[in-house]
């Protein structure tokens, strides 16, 4: 890639960043989508909440899809990590560890955010993923689990209300303590009311077989048809801090409702933003960054009006 200035740089290929792409290439912009290939989309083995996929897809293929149709209109997409950003409105510069500096007009910050995983090596994360037997996302999936017994680590608020969620689908729900048990009178008294079991040692290991297994610090096992990690994630907000994006106490991007951060020229879409963490949420993000971006630039050109 070279230091050509571009009108939009974006930073992330998953559904957010790809939508934004296709958008503003249509708009004619020169678009330059980076990339260092994490997206979460990718972890999903076949997704069937997808508005016109009835048959499900998987999230690899929606990205394969994603990406060959933002390039079939003009969009260039670069595999790498964009480390550094800076700059202002009409001049930001970014760096990748692999690429020479990208000069951009705009940027927009698609980053997402990462779920932090219970202990265990990579192979098995992926297999148990695959056989849905570890699940993240009970808005995404927990119809497939209906009816079976189900495990949510993770014994604190956050614990909490995905365990009371997952009673929409089973009434074999148990909340398991991943570290230390954070649970108010509260929550106990909600959780009993819904019927959801509480173990009070905290989990020591997870295998995963027909079933999943739960082996507790005091001995005793648990065995589960599906678990889902209620562990909480991580933003991936480093670049918004380097330029002084405001963030929410979630560690999210504050954003107006045409995505436009707090600094000019710098929109953000997707899981980076405060919202329902979902392809959806984060397409209808990265269409109405895009259009606002694509006008915003227009504004400053003299070329007419724009919402």
């Amino acid at each position: 890639m070279t230091a050509d200035r571009y009108d939009a740089l974006i930073v992330g290929g998953g559904p957010a960043g790809l939508t934004a792409a296709i958008y503003l290439a249509r708009y004619h912009r020169r678009v330059v989508v980076v990339d260092d290939g994490h997206s979460r989309a990718k972890w999903i083995p076949l997704s069937h909440n997808h508005a016109g996929f009835p048959d499900g897809i998987a999230g690899e293929d929606l990205l394969r899809r994603m990406r060959e149709q933002a390039e079939r209109y003009g969009a260039t997409i670069v595999t790498d990590r964009i480390e550094t950003v800076d700059g202002k409105a009409d001049a930001f510069e970014a760096q990748g560890s692999a690429v020479t500096t990208t000069a951009a007009r705009a940027v927009v910050l698609a980053t997402g955010v990462e779920n932090r995983r219970p202990a265990m090596d990579a192979a098995t994360h992926h297999d148990a993923l695959d056989r849905g037997l570890l699940r993240y996302c009970p808005v995404c999936d927990g119809y497939e689990a209906t009816g079976q017994s189900i495990g949510v680590i993770g014994a604190d608020s956050h614990g909490v209300a995905e365990a009371l969620f997952l009673t929409t689908y089973s009434d074999d729900v148990t909340l398991l303590v991943y570290k230390t048990m954070e649970l108010t009178g509260t929550d106990r008294a909600d959780l009993w009311g819904a019927g959801v079991k509480v173990k009070e040692s905290p989990l020591e290991e997870l295998t995963f077989g027909e079933m999943v297994t739960a082996r507790l610090r005091d001995g005793s096992d648990c065995r589960f048809d599906t678990i889902y990690p209620a562990l909480g994630s991580d933003s991936n907000n480093a670049l918004a801090r380097q330029l002084g994006v405001e963030l929410s106490d979630d560690r999210c991007i504050v954003v107006d409702t045409k995505q436009r951060s707090s600094v000019a020229g710098v929109y953000a879409a997707g899981d980076i933003v405060m919202s329902l963490d979902q392809i959806s949420v984060a397409m209808g993000h990265a269409a109405i960054a895009a259009t606002a971006l694509h006008n915003d630039l227009r504004n400053r050109d003299g070329e007419g009006t724009g919402s």
